[in-house]
C-alpha cells in the first residue's frame, strides 16, 4: 500500500512523495485532468537573470539533460503512464519551451491523444537576456490534449469568454510570472503562478473533479485546485519540494489567507461573480485511491 506523504484533513490534497514512474502504475484511479510541467532539460551551467542577479540557470540534476533520444524516450513513458490514469474523456496540459515541447507534441500524437490548443504564456514580467544577442525570453507554451480523438472533452466556453470580456478567450494568455506572495513558504526553481494554473482548471473541469501532476514540485496545481473546489494528488520526488507543497497547503487552511490567495487572483473573483456554482463542494469519499 502506498503511503501518502501528506494528505489533508478533508482529503482533497494528497501528496506522494517518490518516482512518478514507480508511483502512477501502483494503482488504478483515473483523474478528469492532468496537469504536467516536466523537467525541460535547461540546467547546463548556463546563466540568466532573477531578481535584477545573475544566476546560474542550472535547477537540479533532475534537469540535466541527455541525448535527444533520451529526452524522447522520457517523455514517451510519463506520457504513456499518464494516458492509464486519464478518464476517457480527461485531458492533460503539459508545459515547456522549445527545448522540449517539440518532443511532448510528437509523443502526445504517437500515444493516440488529439491535441486540442498550444496556449503561449506571454509573460509580462519577463527577465532581460543578459546576452543582448537574442530576443527576450517571453514565452511558455502549454499543451492540451485530450486522451480519446473521439471522445468529447469538457470545456467550459462560456466561462473562459466572459472571463474575456464577452469575446472567445484565444490561445495566447498574457499572465505574469509569480508574485512574491506566491512564494511565502519558499520557492520552487520553476513555479508557476497560481493565474495560470487556476486558468487551465477552470477551463477543463467541472466541480469536485480530480486533477493529477506528475511532477508536482511545490504543488502550485494543488493549491489553484483546492482554491476553486477540486481535488488533487501531486507526485514529487523531490522530499525539499514536498515540504514546501504541505506548507503551502496547510497556509491556506487559514481562511484569511485563504480569501486573500482568491481576491487576488483575478480569474477566481470574475468567476465567483459570474458563475459561484462551480466552487460549490460536495466531496465524497473515494474508495479508489489506495492511501
Amino acid at each position: 500500500m502506498i503511503r501518502p506523504y501528506y494528505k489533508s484533513e478533508s482529503h482533497d490534497f494528497n501528496l506522494l512523495c517518490g518516482d512518478t514512474f514507480e508511483l502512477l502504475p501502483q494503482f488504478k484511479f483515473h483523474f478528469d485532468m492532468i496537469f504536467a510541467d516536466p523537467p525541460y532539460f535547461l540546467s547546463n551551467d548556463g546563466i540568466s537573470v532573477q531578481a535584477g542577479k545573475i544566476v546560474s540557470v542550472n535547477k537540479g540534476e533532475w534537469d540535466r539533460g541527455g541525448s535527444p533520444e533520451q529526452i524522447d524516450d522520457f517523455n514517451k513513458r510519463w506520457i504513456g503512464l499518464c494516458r492509464e490514469k486519464l478518464k476517457d474523456n480527461g485531458t492533460i496540459w503539459i508545459s515547456g519551451t522549445y527545448h522540449n515541447i517539440f518532443s511532448v507534441a510528437n509523443n502526445l500524437t504517437e500515444l493516440g491523444f488529439k491535441i486540442l490548443n498550444v496556449v503561449t504564456w506571454a509573460k509580462t514580467n519577463p527577465p532581460p537576456n543578459i546576452s543582448c544577442r537574442y530576443f527576450t525570453y517571453s514565452t511558455e507554451f502549454i499543451i492540451w490534449a485530450r486522451k480519446s480523438k473521439k471522445v468529447a472533452h469538457y470545456y467550459n466556453y462560456e466561462l473562459m469568454k466572459q472571463l474575456n470580456d464577452g469575446k472567445q478567450m484565444t490561445d495566447v494568455w498574457r499572465l505574469p510570472a509569480i508574485a512574491p506572495w506566491e512564494k511565502s513558504c519558499g520557492k520552487h526553481p520553476t513555479q508557476k503562478p497560481l493565474a495560470l494554473l487556476t486558468r487551465i482548471i477552470l477551463a477543463s473541469t467541472d466541480k469536485n473533479a480530480w486533477v493529477l501532476d506528475p511532477f508536482a514540485g511545490s504543488s502550485t496545481t494543488g493549491i489553484a485546485a483546492n482554491l476553486v473546489g477540486r481535488r488533487y494528488l501531486g507526485i514529487e520526488r523531490e522530499k525539499e519540494f514536498a515540504e514546501i507543497s504541505q506548507k503551502r497547503r496547510e497556509e491556506i487552511e487559514d481562511m484569511r489567507v485563504y480569501s486573500q490567495f482568491r481576491q487576488k487572483i483575478k480569474d477566481i473573483a470574475k468567476t465567483e461573480a459570474l458563475m459561484p456554482s462551480l466552487f460549490a463542494c460536495e466531496y465524497e469519499p473515494i474508495a479508489d485511491l489506495p492511501f
